[in-house]
């Protein structure tokens, strides 16, 4: 075995996506995703389906995944897993490969937290133009959660804000359904956002105490406008569309901002990273680097294909974990919902 170099096998399958990533050390050599197509007939992840296709493409993916990255099996270190939060049924498909092949091959397993995974992606080799220096700010925005963390270390996380309700993700994609728009609609919002005016029109921001967020009040809001408005004039939203997706956008993302230079102000830290699906989204993104010159912030943005979920950022994470020799017991299960 190469002991030079450290291989792991990561594993990420917490929502409708079944990924395999292979790690040597903190580089990535491949990242394979098998998306799952068939819940936007649904207008959302329908769990006993995303489960079932978990069944049909993990093995390929894990196959794939080896023969891009040029090893065998019988090289890996070890094979680092989703344990959750996310779908259960999902999330079951994933361990239980995880804890066959790690004792099939008689190498660690290692347990890792799918929001862990997105903050410390920013550690994978090349995922931003610098890795983030400790302390700093983790933003996770995605469809399940929307959390503000102050990192100390690769695994000392506090949560110092979060949703008390539904995440950002929700509110763009429930959003763009009022819209008329296909699932997902997050990503067809900032699409038409760019062509839109961000102060057509105003929705209120809701009113939560210090670092924690609510969007519930805000999709209401939206239903209501779109319902009054198309009471006066049927077509309204097909004329004012780009508007309309602009403005919603832009009180999203000063929701965010706001909470953010909160959260500067009350830990003095100035170092942010953010992390998870909707930190794809061009408004947060040039919100942030607004802010980062406004406010002397030095900020942190992952490319692309380390915003979504992937099989990289679990990869890091169990990279880290073999580093310290913190392997997980083969007894470990899924978990729906996790806490750092």
């Amino acid at each position: 075995m190469d002991t030079q170099n450290v291989y792991i096998l990561a594993i990420e399958s917490s929502c409708d996506d079944t990924a395999a990533a292979i790690l040597k050390n903190d580089v990535v050599l491949a990242n394979v995703v098998a998306t799952q197509k068939i819940h936007e007939e649904y207008g959302g992840v329908v769990p006993e389906l995303a489960s079932r296709a978990h069944q049909q493409h993990i093995v390929p993916v894990v196959d794939q995944a080896l023969k891009k990255a040029g090893i065998t099996k019988e090289q890996l270190h070890g094979i680092a897993f989703t344990k959750g939060p996310g779908l259960m049924g999902s999330l079951l498909v994933g361990v239980s490969f995880a804890k066959s092949l790690a004792m099939s091959l008689n190498i660690p397993l290692l347990d890792v937290d799918h929001m862990q995974g997105h903050l410390l992606a920013h550690f994978i080799d090349g995922a931003s133009i610098q890795k983030p220096t400790f302390p700093f700010l983790g933003i996770t925005i995605s469809g399940g959660h929307t959390q503000i963390v102050k990192i100390t270390d690769h695994f000392e996380m506090e949560v110092i804000g979060q949703t008390i309700d539904d995440a950002i993700g929700e509110a763009f994609d429930k959003s763009a359904k009022t819209l008329g728009l296909p699932y997902p609609g997050g990503p067809l919002i900032d699409k038409y956002a760019q062509l839109g005016n961000p102060k057509a029109f105003v929705f209120s921001k809701p009113r939560v105490a210090d670092l924690n967020f609510s969007f519930s009040g805000f999709k209401t809001a939206v239903l209501y406008f779109v319902q009054k408005q198309t009471k006066e004039n049927p077509n309204f939203v097909q004329e004012n569309l780009y508007d309309i997706c602009a403005s919603i956008q832009y009180s999203l993302t000063e929701i965010i901002l706001d909470k953010v230079k909160k959260a500067v102000k009350q830990t003095g830290i100035t170092t942010i990273a953010i992390g998870g699906g909707v930190s794809a989204n061009s408004g947060i993104r040039n919100m942030l680097l607004s802010a980062e010159k406004k406010y002397n912030w030095q900020v942190h943005i992952p490319k692309f294909e380390y915003t979504t979920d992937n099989a990289a950022m679990i990869g890091i994470v169990g990279y880290f974990k073999y580093l310290k020799k913190e392997y997980a017991d083969l007894s470990i299960t899924a978990s729906a919902r996790t806490k750092f």
